[in-house]
């Protein structure tokens, strides 16, 4: 993938709203370190091993093989060209068919071939979406599928676990530890917790979190302030600056904090500040630092960004 992806546009997402990253779901390799028993250098050694465990085990980005958004109606599905939703690495011309009618989406699959639903084989079954508390997985010869719904649009997101970046994927580069970037910070809260705009890496597609407000912090001496967004027991904040484009992934990196308890103070470590989903699989989509959020000072910490490996 060209760095210049987060500027890519594509026809089906002029229906997609909103929901583009669920904070909320972020794994653990991806949080906060939060306190440390082992000492600094441990706890971040083990976070990055967490990660990238994380990013090539069944839920993360690696794997990613397609995203394909649903008509009204019948939707074909399977390894051949002639399909509606064209599988690759499927062998199978046509396993079964996707239907789409009145905001449910029915997956029929062909009696020949062992496709599985909660370890199950089916042969049709209603698939919940992503927004449910329990979607539907389906899986059929090293492959998983699930419905991903927005802004009333629906669409399949299939994985591969035999995906070749999984294996091929080379270590995380990053900057060399450096504890002066974990540093002391305070959450200003907004009078009121407002819903705010966000660019997406897809023009035209927004990105619409909640913000408590602002995370003021001191780096060599001055002061600086990002918007944070929430995300459950923690913040979440995407921030750019002079080393973005450059150094690191041209959109901005992602960051995470335990929210404060007491007096709006946190630690904001920037070790930790890491590359979203889609520095590494064009199937996902991720949201921009905003203009506020783009710091005129170069943070060498946390995740580098090598565009030559994609």
């Amino acid at each position: 993938m060209n760095p210049g992806l987060y500027l890519r546009q594509s026809v089906y997402v002029v229906f997609v709203l909103a929901t583009i990253v669920c904070p909320l779901r972020q794994s653990l390799a991806e949080s906060a370190i939060g306190q440390c028993e082992e000492g600094y250098a441990q706890c971040l050694k083990n976070w990055q091993l967490q990660r990238l465990a994380f990013l090539k085990g069944e839920d993360g980005y690696l794997n990613l093989a397609g995203l394909f958004w649903l008509k009204e109606g019948s939707n074909t599905f399977g390894g051949d060209r002639s399909n509606d939703l064209v599988f690759p690495g499927v062998r199978e011309s046509n396993l079964g068919m996707f239907t789409l009618r009145d905001g449910q989406v029915t997956m029929s699959v062909n009696s020949n071939y062992d496709v599985r639903a909660a370890d199950r084989p089916v042969t049709s079954i209603v698939m919940s979406d992503d927004t449910t508390d329990a979607p539907t997985v389906a899986s059929y010869s090293g492959f998983n599928w699930t419905v991903i719904r927005r802004a009333g649009q629906f669409a399949i997101r299939l994985r591969d676990f035999n995906h070749p970046a999984i294996e091929d994927f080379p270590p995380i580069e990053s900057y060399p530890a450096d504890e002066s970037y974990r540093v002391k910070a305070k959450l200003k809260l907004y009078a009121e917790k407002r819903v705010v705009r966000v660019d997406t890496v897809i023009a035209g597609l927004d990105y619409n979190p909640w913000s408590p407000g602002e995370v003021q912090f001191e780096l060599g001496g001055l002061v600086y302030e990002l918007e944070a967004y929430d995300a459950g027991s923690e913040l979440f904040i995407v921030f750019g600056d002079r080393t973005s484009g450059r150094e690191t992934y041209p959109a901005g990196r992602f960051l995470y904090a335990l929210k404060p308890e007491d007096g709006g103070n946190l630690i904001l470590d920037f070790n930790t500040a890491h590359n979203p989903p889609c520095a590494f699989n064009e199937f996902a989509t991720c949201p921009i630092a905003s203009a506020r959020n783009r710091l005129p000072v170069s943070i060498s910490a946390g995740e580098r960004f090598d565009p030559t490996f994609h």
